[in-house]
C-alpha cells in the first residue's frame, strides 16, 4: 500500500493566516510534546504511529521549501509546476510512483487530503480499503454525517453494510436537500480514495492523453483544472465505499478550525470572563483584547485582520480572494520574512534565518539592498566573497551583484530593498 496526500491548497478560507506560500496546512494550532504542531505534522504523525506504508505528499511547487521544512527527510514529495486541482495532481503523483520510485502497477494506493482533524482509527480503514482495491476500480470512504451539511458532496449507498455499492453520487446540496440524503442513508464524500495504481495511470492517459511522468510534467499547465471526483469517481460504475463513523473534521473554515483548538487564545491576548465561545489567534507583535465576544472568531496576522461571526466565517473565500496585496509574512525553509514598510520606491523586511540554514544565491536587475543585522551571527556571500558579519554590521548589495545570508547561529536582519521596479519576479537563482 502507497498513501498519497494532497497538500496543494492555499487556504484562502483561513485568511489571513494562510496565503499563498504559507497555506493552511502549515499553521501550527495543535498541542504537540514539542510546542504545537501544524494539520501536515499532525496527519503525517498519526499515519506513522498507525502504518507502515510509504507516503508521498502532492503540492504544488511554491510551497515544496516549507513542505520539506515540515515533514523532513523520509517523505517523497511530487510537486505540481502550477496548480490543477485534485485529479492532474493524482495522475503526476501516480506516475511519479511507477516512473521515479519504480513502484508495482498492481500497488494499493489510499489517496488521502492532508487536512482531516481524525482519531487513529481513520488511519487503520486505509488498510480495509487498499484490501477493498482489487474487488472493484474504486473504493471511498463515506463519512458518517452529523449534521445536513451543505459543504459536502454525498454518497448515497446501495446497503447499509459496512461495504456497500454506490447508488450515486450529489454535489453540494442546500440543507434540506442534504436532510433528505442522510434520511436515505447518504454518507458524506471525505475525498479519501482506493485503487491499484494502474487505474490511475489508465485514467489519466484517457482523459488526460499522457500517464508518464515527463509527459505530464511537460505539458501540466495545459492539463484541465479538474477535480479527481468530477473527472473520474462520477463516472466510474465499479465503485465501493466503506463506512466510517469515527470522528471527523474538516478544518476548512476558522468555524471548524477553533473546534479543534484545546485553548480560547494563541499569542498575546487577553479575553475578559464575559466572552463566550469565541476564539483569538493573534501572530501580530501588537497586544490584543477581547470583551464580552459570543461566538466571534479573530486572527490577526502581518496580512490582515479577521474579525467574524463563527458562521458566517464560512464564507470568507471569496471576499479574502478579492483582497491584491503583496504578502507582508511568509514561511520559508529557511526561516520567515516579515514585511515592515511599503514605500513608492523601498520595500523594508525583517528576516529571520534559524541556524545552521541560508537563502539561495541569487541577484536582482532592477533593485539595490541594504542588510542590517540585528541579532545573531553568520556570513554574507557577495559575488563570491565570503565575509562574517553580527549584529550592527550592515552589507551595501549593489544591483545585479550575486547574493546570500549563511546564518551560524539563529539570525536577524532588517532588509531594505530600494529601486523603480521592485517585485518577486526580479530574482535570478545561481549555483552556490
Amino acid at each position: 500500500m502507497q498513501i498519497i496526500l494532497l497538500s496543494g491548497g492555499s487556504g484562502k478560507r483561513l485568511w489571513p493566516l494562510s496565503n499563498e506560500i504559507r497555506a493552511k496546512q502549515f499553521i501550527k494550532i495543535f498541542s504537540a510534546e514539542n510546542g504545537r504542531e501544524s494539520m501536515v505534522q499532525r496527519v503525517l504523525r498519526q499515519i506513522r504511529e498507525t502504518l507502515s506504508a510509504p507516503v508521498t505528499i502532492s503540492t504544488s511547487r511554491i510551497q515544496k521549501k516549507i513542505l520539506r521544512k515540515y515533514v523532513g527527510a523520509g517523505v517523497e514529495i511530487s510537486v505540481e509546476p502550477c496548480r490543477r486541482n485534485t485529479f492532474p495532481a493524482i495522475a503526476l503523483t501516480a506516475a511519479y510512483l511507477r516512473d521515479v520510485q519504480k513502484i508495482s502497477l498492481e500497488e494499493p494506493l489510499v489517496i488521502c487530503p492532508v487536512d482531516p482533524y481524525v482519531e487513529d482509527e481513520y488511519f487503520t480503514a486505509f488498510e480495509e480499503m487498499a484490501a477493498l482495491a482489487g474487488t472493484s476500480n474504486l473504493v471511498l470512504m463515506g463519512i458518517a454525517p452529523t449534521y445536513p451539511s451543505e459543504k459536502y458532496g454525498y454518497i448515497l449507498p446501495e446497503t447499509k453494510e459496512k461495504v456497500s455499492g454506490v447508488l450515486e453520487f450529489k454535489e453540494k446540496p442546500d440543507a434540506a436537500t442534504a436532510q433528505k440524503y442522510i434520511d436515505a442513508g447518504g454518507l458524506w464524500n471525505g475525498g479519501v480514495f482506493a485503487c491499484k495504481l494502474s487505474y490511475v495511470l489508465e485514467k489519466s492517459r484517457e482523459l488526460l492523453g499522457a500517464a508518464s511522468y515527463s509527459e505530464l510534467l511537460e505539458n501540466y499547465s495545459a492539463l484541465p483544472d479538474i477535480s479527481f471526483d468530477y473527472a473520474v469517481v462520477e463516472h466510474e460504475k465499479n465503485i465501493k465505499v466503506i463506512r466510517y463513523g469515527g470522528a471527523w473534521k474538516d478544518l476548512g473554515t476558522w468555524n471548524t478550525f477553533t473546534e479543534v483548538m484545546d485553548t480560547a487564545a494563541i499569542g498575546d491576548v487577553q479575553l475578559d470572563g464575559t466572552c463566550q465561545n469565541s476564539h483569538v489567534v493573534n501572530e501580530t507583535d501588537m497586544p490584543i483584547i477581547a470583551l464580552g465576544l459570543k461566538n466571534i472568531v479573530v486572527a490577526a496576522s502581518p496580512d490582515g485582520i479577521l474579525i467574524a461571526d463563527k458562521h458566517q466565517s464560512s464564507y470568507l473565500k471569496p471576499l479574502a480572494e478579492n483582497i491584491h496585496r503583496q504578502i507582508h509574512f511568509a514561511e520559508k525553509s529557511w526561516g520567515t520574512y516579515k514585511v515592515i514598510d511599503v514605500g513608492d520606491e523601498s520595500l523594508t523586511i525583517k528576516v529571520t534565518l534559524t541556524a545552521g540554514n541560508k537563502m539561495r544565491y541569487h541577484s536582482h536587475n532592477f533593485r539595490r539592498e541594504v542588510w542590517t543585522i540585528i541579532s545573531g551571527s553568520g556570513r554574507v556571500v557577495l559575488d563570491g566573497e565570503i565575509k562574517t558579519v553580527a549584529v550592527g554590521d550592515v552589507v551595501e548589495i549593489p544591483v545585479g551583484a550575486k547574493h546570500t545570508l549563511i546564518a551560524e547561529t539563529n539570525l536577524k536582519a532588517i532588509e531594505v530593498q530600494m529601486g523603480r521596479d521592485i517585485s518577486v519576479e526580479d530574482k535570478i537563482l545561481w549555483e552556490d
